[in-house]
């Protein structure tokens, strides 16, 4: 059996793909297995090979008593016997998903393929993306069929990025198989690392399914705060404070508003409604939830601008502060960041904007967005976005911001984390 013979080291364990969800698998996995890492990018595993987490997730401990090589080198993957695949899966600029990275590593692992061999996909896809779209790919290269040459499973990731207490061994692992003997062999091998233990599902269409609500749900609730905090700010009161009295309610959901960007939730309901769309159903309420998000930075920059207009600042002269470029606070992560909205709505606006972020890489954000950070904050500024809550800015005081803007400035605190804290009658403070 495959999880006999990876305990004893016979065979090997390979993980394509090596970003914020792959590598801390390869590295937990490389504990007590015999262990690949595989990734594309060959710089990427020249640093690995160091040590160091390109993600900067990692610290170098991560890697000590580990038994994993790294390579770029398709031919390594031959060496293994059970495959996971933990490569990205986004959308395009239409919101169309592109299997293109998921595919690939289908290709790649097709070509090396063997006879009792297992690969597992951990990427989030649409229910029917695995046994529809990849192992077709498999089939074609390899010449062998699943699952009576080889065994297929799904196993959806869970990692939050920037998160160090729910990581790979303390959240409960989804697993499926293409068939019972499968699945019993998936879920021993996850059980390996997963100390929260596993949760067998009845199909790898439902394993997929399961992955894509996680992320759905969220989203909706986030939709639902957002739309609440349009509506409060135009009665005139506090979007937190309405939360808070609201959230004494034993039952009361706490979600809170926001820019809802990054790989996963302002994704992954793109990869549902599309396979809606495909069998003839036009998705209402889950399409709603994502204009509504889509649609938050240039919210956030609209209003920042109608309360320079307020502050009477000449827009034609007028320079604003961004703080913050990542999807989420604390992470080095920009996939999908929605700051780059609040920036380009309000250079729509011919305004002059600054952006810093003391985790985000300037070359990594120039290239994405188009335009670099700055290291630090330079003179004074008509308006202030606060709009990523690294930990760096949370001390921020009323004198922090009032150095920064003039008379009559303007502070916009996205998460409302300085909303107790701000009582300078020199500036507008406004947040969602």
């Amino acid at each position: 059996m495959i999880y006999d013979d990876l305990v004893a080291k016979k065979e090997k364990l390979a993980v394509i793909g090596l970003g914020y969800v792959g590598l801390p698998i390869a590295l937990e996995f490389a504990k007590q297995l015999s262990v690949i890492g595989f990734d594309i990018n060959a710089q990427r595993v020249e640093m690995m090979k160091q040590g160091l987490d390109p993600s900067k997730e990692l610290d170098a401990a991560a890697f000590k008593g580990t038994d994993i090589t790294f390579t770029a080198d398709i031919e390594e993957l031959r060496k293994a016997k059970f495959f996971i695949v933990a490569v990205p899966t986004p959308v395009d600029q239409h919101n169309v998903p592109d299997l293109k990275p998921v595919l690939g590593a289908s290709d790649s692992i097709g070509k090396v393929l063997k006879k009792g061999d297992y690969v597992v996909f951990e990427s989030t896809v649409y229910p029917g993306c695995t046994e529809e779209d990849c192992q077709p790919v498999l089939e074609k290269l390899s010449g062998l069929k699943s699952p009576v040459d080889f065994k297929l499973g799904y196993s959806p990731e869970r990692i939050n990025p920037g998160d160090k207490e729910h990581t790979i061994t303390s959240i409960v692992k989804v697993v499926s198989g293409c068939d019972a003997e499968s699945l019993d062999q998936i879920a021993k091998v996850y059980e390996l690392v997963v100390k929260a233990g596993v949760h067998r599902a009845a199909s790898i269409k439902v394993a997929e399914a399961a992955k894509i609500i996680e992320n759905t749900q969220r989203d909706l609730n986030i939709a639902l705060m957002n739309e609440l905090s349009r509506i409060f700010d135009k009665i005139g009161i506090n979007t937190y404070d309405v939360l808070e009295a609201a959230g004494t309610k034993w039952n009361f959901l706490k979600f809170s508003p926001g820019l809802v960007g990054g790989h996963c939730i302002g994704v992954d309901p793109y990869y549902l409604t599309y396979k809606a769309n495909s069998l003839g159903y036009d998705s209402e309420v889950i399409l709603a939830g994502r204009r509504i998000n889509d649609d938050m930075g240039p919210y956030v920059a609209r209003r920042t601008v109608q309360l320079m207009t307020k502050q009477h600042k000449d827009l034609s002269e007028a320079k604003v502060l961004v703080m913050g470029a990542t999807f989420k606070e604390n992470v080095s992560d920009i996939r999908n960041s929605k700051v780059a909205d609040i920036v380009n709505e309000l250079k729509a606006f011919s305004l002059t904007v600054d952006v810093v972020d003391p985790h985000a890489d300037s070359d990594e954000v120039k290239h994405e967005y188009g335009f670099p950070l700055r290291e630090k904050a330079n003179g004074k500024y008509d308006a202030v976005i606060v709009a990523v809550n690294h930990k760096e800015y949370l001390g921020f005081t009323q004198d922090s911001f009032g150095d920064m803007m003039g008379d009559n400035g303007v502070l916009v605190d996205v998460k409302g984390i300085y909303r107790r804290k701000m009582n300078n009658p020199n500036y507008k403070y406004w947040c969602l």
